[in-house]
């Protein structure tokens, strides 16, 4: 406790460091495990912003290193502090065993989290001994004023966009900042992260890149428009265009991954980009996600202008197959819009993921049925369609959430209970096993009747056809023999 206080008293008060004008100061950025292998760019993008000739910053990716521990500890010995991104669910486990690891090999060296969890809980999360900063929604601009902050020695007390611990232990919430015009970062710097290894990880030449920040809309089972209060900034396409062309000479990726929550917000920006991609001749594909009522508004020229600059794959958020559920959740789209979409990207030969959301709290089965409905028909489209199922997780800062909240629903209550937090696998507490057994025995039988491919699925192809569009799912056989065949890959 003694050297939590000492650190409080450095970020409020304590003089300037000792060094040298042209030393440059190391920064390390950790990102915790996780299931998936998409870039890292949340903290490319704030390593970024600093300037390199007074910077060194090193990115350690805990999906990369056999001991991510020892990793990090050889590199802090110099070190100005150490940044974690931290996501809600697992990644918080692994993002506490480190920063506690990291405090106690160096108990004066201060550690900010930021990302999606922080942007949510930044005082909670100073509740764990290790967490001295914590960083609330876009965290570029607000990165780099703690580093410049903690080079002068001066205090955070009106830093704006983050939390801190006080000299008596307290925590102190700062003014939110404004979101920044994207526009105004530098560009990513894709030296920071070994590109080629998350190629051979991914399987495929795709570089993800990011394109905009925020989303404009108000959908009450998501976080965005708490933590971007609605507002959207992107970059200007012929930046985009220079950008992206010179990252294809270095890199020779042949699929551009958007990262985007929101990349078809503005068709005519769309358009431009499109044409950047035309003019300078690259020979990729790109995918992107978009909502259904933007390609409703979409002319089809302008369509068929992506499709000929590489677009490859959209996301298209369904989440019901309820008109009156998707009005309740301010989704903002009709259930014409979704099937419009499908028949554009059916013509075009795009691929499209259609999620879908179960579980609601009081959804009633005749809703869920509708969903389970509607992924049908729309399964049916294209073989290139794709229809997950998730379930309804009350995550904060929604207001579905806080509506549950009042009802009487409890929320985790600390960093342990959620890092048990699970987005894909779980559900909550308005799924009865019943209507669990059904949902994943439609989507078993979906993925059977579209993608089953291997030799011993074959035989079963038509009979998972003809129990989707009877809704037969009692005795699920295949499902055992799927199982016993190729068990399912446990996720850890």
């Amino acid at each position: 406790m003694e050297s939590i206080r000492s650190m409080a008293s450095q970020l409020a008060v304590s003089p300037p460091l000792q060094h040298t004008a042209t030393q440059r100061r190391k920064i390390v950025l950790y990102n915790p495990k996780s299931v998936f292998f998409t870039m890292p760019l949340s903290l490319v993008t704030v390593a970024s912003q600093l300037d390199p000739s007074r910077f060194d910053v090193v990115i350690i990716d805990a999906r990369l290193e056999k001991d991510p521990v020892s990793r990090v500890l050889a590199e802090l010995k110099d070190a100005l502090c150490l940044g974690v991104t931290v996501l809600t669910g697992a990644p918080i486990r692994d993002a506490a065993t480190l920063s506690a690891a990291a405090k106690e090999h160096r108990p004066d060296l201060p550690i900010v989290w930021g990302g999606w969890h922080p942007s949510m809980f930044g005082v909670e999360c100073l509740e764990h001994p290790a967490v001295d900063v914590t960083v609330q929604g876009q965290g570029e601009a607000t990165f780099s004023e703690i580093v410049e902050r903690l080079i002068a020695g001066a205090s955070l007390e009106g830093c704006a966009g983050c939390t801190f611990r006080q000299p008596d232990n307290k925590p102190r919430l700062n003014p939110p900042r404004e979101m920044q015009g994207f526009q105004s970062f530098r560009p990513h710097n894709y030296d920071l992260i070994d590109v080629e290894r998350y190629f051979k990880l991914k399987g495929r030449r795709q570089l993800d890149y990011i394109s905009s920040q925020g989303c404009h809309f108000r959908c009450a089972f998501c976080a965005d428009p708490f933590v971007y209060n609605r507002r959207w900034e992107g970059i200007d396409p012929a930046r985009m265009g220079e950008e992206i062309e010179s990252l294809w000479k270095r890199f020779q990726f042949d699929d551009l991954n958007f990262q985007d929550e929101t990349f078809f917000t503005y068709s005519n920006r769309v358009e431009a980009i499109a044409d950047e991609f035309i003019s300078r001749k690259l020979p990729i594909t790109w995918a992107a996600t978009m909502r259904a009522d933007q390609c409703f508004r979409m002319t089809e020229d302008v369509f068929a202008k992506c499709k000929q600059s590489g677009l490859r794959r959209v996301l298209v958020g369904v989440e019901s197959g309820s008109q009156e559920m998707m009005d309740r959740i301010k989704k903002d789209i009709k259930l014409e819009h979704v099937f419009f979409a499908a028949e554009r990207c059916k013509k075009f030969d795009v691929a499209v993921h259609f999620p879908f959301i179960v579980g609601f709290p009081g959804e009633t089965d005749e809703s869920v049925a509708a969903s389970l409905d509607v992924a049908k028909r729309l399964g049916e489209m294209s073989p290139k369609f794709d229809t997950p199922i998730f379930y309804f997780r009350a995550y904060p800062g929604t207001e579905i959430t806080q509506e549950a909240v009042n009802a009487g629903f409890s929320l985790p209550c600390d960093l342990e209970e959620w890092s048990d937090f699970d987005f894909v696998d779980s559900t909550g507490p308005w799924v009865s096993a019943e209507k669990y057994r059904l949902v994943e025995r439609f989507k078993f039988y979906q993925r059977l009747s579209q993608r089953g491919s291997r030799w011993w699925q074959r035989p079963f192809r038509r009979i998972a056809r003809w129990r989707i569009n009877r809704c037969m799912f009692a005795w699920p056989v295949e499902k055992a023999v799927s199982n016993w065949i190729s068990p399912p890959v446990e996720l850890g």
